[in-house]
């Protein structure tokens, strides 16, 4: 669908409603009210597109940057309010006409010439400039050698450009990324034209077909080569390479088109135009605290860890790759729904492991034996993290979210049956696809699919202080809580580290690291995949 122009008045049957708008106004302290990260977001409207423009400037390592936000408001306006953070604000207009503005916090509040109505469309251009390496509370820039990358998730995509910064309002991307000719800028979605401007300059714009979160955005600049594939069904492949390092991470690259055929049989067609995985132009270990991030259309990796042997590095990337279906086609509405995204990618990248014969971490050979292993750890994990669809910013990444995700949905596959389990996952998929979705909608799909009501069953699993029996292995057993040393589930120390010593990583054992989030440490975990 085309983006709205400016003024087009819309019917107000389409004026949706944001998530939580019925928070009275739309200041720094309320936010959208999400359970995790409760100031983040802003009520009154929803951001419809972002046209975005990207102008890295080598000699500073600045980037001048103008965002078009055209925005929906479901109220009269006399003001409104972005997400913000560490943007020098040069200018903004409403409409094209000059408006007031004013940073506070971690928002921009732009107060027009005249107020915005409910039902029409409206463009709001902010021109700022954002050094990638300022120090901030938490950002979303990766600062390289040559240029920078973006990881926004889960709460800094603001401090990248002006925006709603909240996954339930997802938008339609258009990204123009500028850079000196000897270097490469790319970002989500299909090429959409090159211009060249005879000074040594270049600009690459790009155009995502779906809308996308603003925590999955990906920029970047680098001295980068673009390798092109085709994957399962003739689909485009892009990875974006650096150039030093291309021949060495062939081996991993090329493993894309097997891992999709197999994505696909389990979850249906890939949901996007074109699929690829960008390791980051640095050989910094710090450079982010991650090993991989799901990126819509292009995920973002360490190079490092894409060296390895393939038996080392694929349920890591099936995990990853199966965000393209859990996560940015089908995004959390909430931030406590972060277990469905997390918990997928964890179980189906195991799935993979396991099919093709890799031992985990433990010895484990099936997952079965991996299950059981994480069923004792169940109840530890509910004391040191809280229930699996109940986090808090500090323990949000976690094992819980992760691997004790994975569990939840093994459970209710050994409940139901493995073809019921299918169907259920390929319906969820399909009635929420491209949009959001929250725990609640999950379990009503499993209840409607499955002809039998699992309210009860998954909200033990999902909510419970204690871990439930599992189905069909009554001989599965539950290790005693540790309480020394532990902090208990809603205390300071919450999420630190894993029980019983386990490292807490995105996805892969050695990778673990720390985002912060409205000044709120954040942890990324999943144990060893």
């Amino acid at each position: 669908m085309p983006r709205p122009r400016a003024g087009l008045v819309l019917p107000l049957a389409l004026s949706a409603v944001l998530l939580f708008a019925g928070v009275p106004s739309a200041g720094a302290a309320d936010g959208l009210g999400d359970p995790v990260f409760p100031a983040l977001g802003n009520t009154g409207y929803r951001a419809l597109a972002y046209d975005l423009a990207f102008d890295y400037r080598a000699e500073s390592r600045t980037v001048d940057g103008t965002a078009v936000v055209t925005v929906l408001p479901d109220r009269t306006l006399a003001r409104l309010e972005l997400d913000a953070l560490g943007l020098t604000v040069r200018a903004v207009r409403v409409d094209g006409r000059p408006a007031a503005f004013a940073t506070h916090d971690e928002k921009l509040t732009v107060t027009p010439d005249g107020p915005l109505r409910p039902g029409t469309t409206s463009e709001l251009t902010v021109e700022y400039t954002a050094d990638p390496r300022a120090p901030l509370p938490h950002t979303g820039w990766v600062p390289t050698p040559n240029g920078f990358a973006v990881a926004g998730q889960p709460a800094s995509a603001h401090t990248v450009f002006p925006c709603n910064d909240h996954p339930s309002d997802k938008a339609r991307f258009a990204i123009a990324v500028t850079a000196p000719d000897g270097l490469l800028g790319v970002a989500n979605g299909d090429s959409a034209g090159t211009e060249h401007h005879g000074d040594g300059r270049t600009t690459r714009r790009y155009v995502s077909r779906e809308p996308m979160a603003t925590e999955l955005v990906q920029v970047s600049v680098g001295d980068y080569t673009v390798r092109e594939r085709t994957g399962p069904h003739g689909l485009p492949l892009r990875d974006v390479v650096p150039t030093a390092r291309a021949a060495e991470l062939e081996p991993a690259l090329a493993l894309t088109p097997g891992q999709l055929a197999w994505a696909e049989e389990h979850l249906g067609p890939f949901p996007f135009e074109t699929y690829g995985i960008m390791p980051a132009d640095t050989d910094d270990p710090d450079a982010f605290g991650f090993t991989g991030l799901e990126t819509q259309t292009l995920t973002l990796y360490k190079p490092d860890f894409l060296r390895r042997p393939e038996a080392e590095i694929g349920s890591h990337m099936m995990h990853e790759l199966v965000h393209s279906w859990f996560g940015d086609s089908v995004t959390p509405a909430r931030w406590s729904d972060l277990w469905i995204n997390e918990g997928h990618a964890d179980f189906y990248g195991l799935m993979y492991r396991y099919e093709r014969g890799w031992p985990d971490g433990w010895g484990h050979t099936t997952l079965v034996d991996r299950m059981r292993h994480l069923y004792g750890l169940g109840d530890q994990w509910r004391h040191d993290s809280g229930p699996v669809a109940a986090p808090t910013a500090a323990n949000l990444f976690d094992s819980q979210r992760y691997t004790g995700g994975a569990l939840v949905l093994f459970a209710l596959r050994e409940k139901v049956g493995a073809d019921l389990f299918d169907r259920i996952e390929r319906t969820f998929l399909g009635e929420h696809r491209y949009g959001n979705a929250t725990t609640e909608d999950y379990v009503r799909t499993a209840s409607e699919v499955s002809g039998e009501d699992l309210g009860g069953f998954l909200d033990d699993w999902l909510y419970g202080l204690r871990t439930p029996p599992m189905p069909g292995h009554p001989d599965w057993t539950v290790e005693p809580v540790e309480p020394v040393g532990a902090a208990p589930f809603g205390t300071a120390a919450s999420g630190a580290s894993g029980p019983h010593g386990t490292s807490r990583t995105h996805g892969t054992a050695g990778s673990s690291g720390a985002a912060r989030a409205g000044g709120v440490a954040v942890t990324r975990g999943s144990g060893t995949l």
